[in-house]
């Protein structure tokens, strides 16, 4: 009930009545599995350079619908950054505005759940970018594989103390780890753990 609350609350605050779809309950058996790359990890300071997405059909993971965006920064990107996603400002020149993006982003996953590693802050920064145009926040279904892979993990060690590391996750599903980090390497990857821990109904 308070979540159905929180979701009316939400909608009062929509400025373009044509996304009022995103509001719609879905009925569909596809998921988008997501991950964004940033500045820095000030949620309130930060800005989204890339974003990487695919959409997840029952236990297919559709890369041939993959998606992947640049934007344009409103900030400098540090040298730390740069050192974890390697996106350097050269590589942004033809990257596009902030707005359309996000736009871009809201047509790809529609109203469907939205899965994510550490999804609160990919959240948290997909919100900065579409709530000033929108005036909501993302009312989609979350699903977060860090809280999927504990319950399976949890049963086996109940006093135990579980590492929710992304790379501990890839070691122990036995998922490969692909090459090159970005967000729709990512979010593939995020993916296969998605997929393995639903066709997983125990975990050694």
């Amino acid at each position: 009930m308070f979540d159905s609350l929180k979701r009316s609350w939400n909608r009062r605050g929509l400025k373009d009545e044509s996304y009022g779809w995103i509001f719609d309950p879905y009925f569909g058996d596809e998921v988008v599995v997501f991950d964004t790359e940033t500045t820095g990890l000030d949620t309130k300071k930060d800005v989204v350079l890339s974003i990487g997405a695919v959409k997840v059909k029952g236990d297919r993971i559709l890369t041939s619908q993959s998606f992947e965006i640049f934007l344009k920064p409103s900030r400098e990107i540090s040298r730390e950054s740069i050192k974890i996603h390697h996106i350097r400002p050269c590589d942004l020149e033809y990257a596009l505005e902030p707005l359309e993006g996000a736009k871009k982003f809201l047509e790809f996953i529609g109203n469907r759940p939205l899965v994510g590693y550490y999804l609160e802050f990919d959240m948290a920064m997909m919100n900065r970018l579409i709530k000033p145009w929108l005036g909501v926040n993302l009312p989609n279904k979350q699903i977060e594989i860090s809280g999927l892979y504990f319950d399976k993990k949890i049963a086996l060690i109940p006093q135990g103390n579980i590492d929710l590391r992304f790379d501990t996750i890839l070691r122990d599903l036995k998922i490969p780890k692909m090459g090159q980090h970005n967000a729709l390497n990512d979010a593939i990857m995020t993916a296969m753990v998605f997929v393995k821990l639903n066709n997983t109904t125990k975990l050694n």
